[in-house]
């Protein structure tokens, strides 16, 4: 009875922040008006216009955008059996980053990078195609070396190589397309239009989807393959479905919101903490809670600060990385992964 008034406690927490992120911004308009414009009550078209087409659209997004980079970074966490496993880390973010930043400066004009189906599709494919190339890379190497260090300097390796093949894009490219990029990669969850938040959905939906089917697999993975293969696991097959997975969700956020940091990394560990267990039955909606609750505190908080979300995520995910390699719990918590 207790866990369930906790998790029922737990579950009305980002449904609350979501409100409050609605109601937080510069404009200055009241509750009732809010609350107004999205019921349908007769408030004025400016004011529907900023609750539901800036202040509500950058609310949800940002609810979607924490769930799936947390998601993302607790199977990367689980599945390469280390703690400071994450999307971002592998360098799965920069070849996401990469597909983008060929999608967006190598258009010829900012026509392109607008509100149209092509331009939505194409961006996301971009993202899919580079986060999907670097982690088979990530994969391969996986197999053949066991050193899990070696593997997450490999990845930061990758990113650094990445990083420096878009600065020569950068330097290639016209003025508005740059123009572009840099906005892009400063992060932000109010740049997504419709159509775009539509794909964002879809591409969270079917990844968490992908996640929870693969619960199982990721409790035996997290013991080790040799165990979850005497367990009868197809190894190759739950692999190619985390993956899968992780592609749609880090690689789309990427896409329409830019280089979210630290939220992947650090909200799989802030929700073990809570949990206290290793289990991906309690861990996954954790998961999905804690890193919703947090992008959108995060967006609160640099709506009210006037500061980037970006920043914001990263100030408050530092910390925790550092509270992870120095702490004595922690540590001890880190058999889940040996």
């Amino acid at each position: 009875m207790k866990k369930r008034a906790y998790w029922i406690a737990a579950g009305l927490l980002p449904v609350i922040l979501l409100a409050a992120d609605i109601l937080v911004g510069s404009s200055g308009i009241s509750p009732s008006e809010v609350w107004k414009s999205l019921t349908g009550g007769e408030v004025s078209e400016q004011t529907k216009t900023v609750v539901i087409e800036i202040r509500l659209m950058k609310a949800v997004t940002a609810l979607l955008a924490g769930i799936s980079v947390s998601v993302s970074g607790l199977m990367m966490q689980t599945l390469f059996r280390n703690p400071l496993a994450g999307p971002y880390v592998l360098g799965i973010s920069s070849g996401a980053s990469l597909g983008a930043a060929v999608f967006v400066l190598g258009a010829s004009s900012s026509a392109i990078i607008g509100e149209s189906f092509i331009a939505s599709i194409g961006l996301a494919g971009a993202a899919w195609a580079g986060a999907a190339g670097i982690l088979a890379i990530i994969a391969v190497v996986s197999r053949k070396i066991k050193d899990i260090m070696i593997i997450l300097i490999l990845g930061m390796m990758i990113g650094s190589g990445i990083d420096a093949i878009v600065q020569i894009l950068q330097f290639l490219s016209d003025e508005m397309s740059l123009k572009s990029y840099v906005i892009w990669t400063m992060g932000s969850l109010g740049n997504v239009t419709d159509l775009q938040l539509v794909f964002l959905g879809a591409a969270t939906a079917a990844g968490i989807f992908l996640s929870a089917i693969s619960v199982k697999p990721l409790n035996l993975l997290a013991l080790g393959e040799t165990y979850a293969v005497t367990m009868g696991l197809d190894i190759k097959k739950s692999r190619n479905t985390i993956f899968l997975a992780t592609v749609l969700l880090s690689g789309t956020v990427t896409a329409f919101c830019g280089p979210l940091g630290f939220i992947g990394l650090a909200v799989p560990h802030l929700t073990k903490f809570i949990a206290k267990t290793a289990d991906h039955r309690v861990l996954l909606p954790g998961t999905m809670i804690c890193g919703a609750s947090l992008m959108l505190l995060c967006d609160i908080i640099s709506k009210t600060a006037a500061m980037p979300v970006n920043a914001i995520t990263s100030l408050l995910g530092i910390p925790v990385i550092i509270w992870v390699v120095i702490n004595p719990y922690s540590r001890k918590k880190r058999q889940y992964y040996a």
